[in-house]
């Protein structure tokens, strides 16, 4: 059994590690994680893949504790990209949006891989940097992503917009994906009724809310709540998601926003250098052995390490500006604005939301089936 605490950072920082609950033992490491750790000792490839496994187990019910297995497993494995890009996905679930992108760019660089670049996107977001998050959507990694990366990128840009008061905007960027799908994925109809509902376009949302609970078959968002909270607000009968119909002409008609037309702030950009000399002194710092390991496709625990899909995401950290911006020296430094919105209900500033065009409302609440259905 692998030891069941550590001193070993108790004389530079004050903090010991946390005890490993029985049930997290190495063997419960996917396979693959754990081949990553081959390069440590014996004992320390076993307590690091035990705290990897706490903390992956741990990071919904109680991301506070995930956190601390986490940094646990970092300690003697901060070399190995596996290990840094748990750390981060779990520093992610706890709200440490600094420590997150700092994490998921090191694996990056240790392991090659995807990444998570919807993960980093939103983490930009969280530290008010919405115009970072537009600009990683715009770049190289993302226009290779698969179709559920580039959605869940999508949903976060769409935020970001909101964020900047571009609420036409993020609208228009979920209505690339055409009116099949925006309509029956859940993640893109709940986005764009939440861009609805915070331009206090009510009635609409709702209509859209209910499209959102109608394709959410494992109840993965909140979108039968937010139906019955608008219901209730607007007057309307509460109608069970499974039963609801979009009525046809759900919305206004007017002229289709153009999201690449706006604009976004500068980028700020550090040399990969000094991040990485950051990387390697923090990690020297706390005696970890060196192995090389591919960052991509690690499952923890057997389950999503940050409870939000992002596992699945296809991503990466680019060496251009808008990603090098969200290096550690300048994250640390960055204080919160404020957390992405599938943790918080906090909303910024609302813009109004123009109505959707002619052509595109006929193609969203047509009764006509796809053309490919046809």
């Amino acid at each position: 059994m692998p030891e069941t605490g550590s001193r070993r950072r108790a004389e530079d920082i004050g903090e010991t590690w946390p005890d490993l609950p029985e049930w997290a033992t190495p063997d419960a490491l996917d396979a693959d994680a754990r081949r990553d750790l081959r390069g440590l000792s014996k004992d320390g490839a076993a307590w690091v893949a035990a705290h990897l496994v706490a903390a992956g187990t741990l990071a919904d019910e109680d991301p506070e504790a995930a956190w601390a297995h986490a940094r646990a497993a970092r300690a003697r494995g901060g070399r190995i990209a596996v290990v840094r890009e748990t750390v981060g996905l779990v520093a992610y679930r706890a709200g440490e949006w600094a420590e997150a992108i700092g994490e998921l760019r090191a694996a990056r660089r240790m392991g090659g891989g995807p990444g998570h670049l919807a993960v980093l996107a939103d983490c930009e977001r969280a530290l008010g940097h919405p115009e970072k998050a537009i600009e990683l959507a715009r770049s190289e990694q993302a226009a290779a992503l698969d179709e559920e990366a580039t959605i869940e990128l999508a949903t976060v840009v769409a935020g970001a917009r909101a964020d900047l008061g571009q609420l036409d905007a993020g609208l228009a960027h979920l209505e690339q994906f055409g009116p099949d799908k925006l309509g029956h994925h859940p993640r893109l109809a709940y986005a764009y009724a939440d861009l609805l509902d915070r331009a206090g376009r009510e009635s609409d949302a709702l209509t859209w809310f209910i499209r959102a609970a109608n394709a959410d078959a494992d109840e993965d968002t909140d979108a039968q709540d937010r139906v019955e909270a608008l219901a209730a607000s607007v007057g309307a009968a509460v109608v069970p998601a499974a039963a609801a119909a979009v009525p046809e002409n759900g919305t206004d008609q007017a002229a289709d926003a153009d999201a690449d037309s706006e604009s976004v702030g500068p980028e700020h950009a550090e040399s990969e250098a000094d991040e990485s000399e950051a990387d390697a002194s923090e990690v020297d710092a706390s005696g970890t052995d060196a192995s090389g390991t591919d960052a991509s496709g690690t499952d923890v625990s057997g389950t999503d390490v940050s409870g939000t899909d992002v596992s699945g995401t296809d991503a990466s950290e680019t060496g251009e500006a808008e990603v090098d911006g969200a290096g550690a020296d300048e994250a640390g430094a960055d204080q919160p604005a404020a957390p992405p919105a599938m943790f918080t209900e906090v909303e910024p500033e609302r813009a109004p939301l123009p109505a959707l065009s002619e052509d595109m409302t006929a193609l969203l609440f047509s009764d006509e089936p796809p053309a490919g259905d046809r």
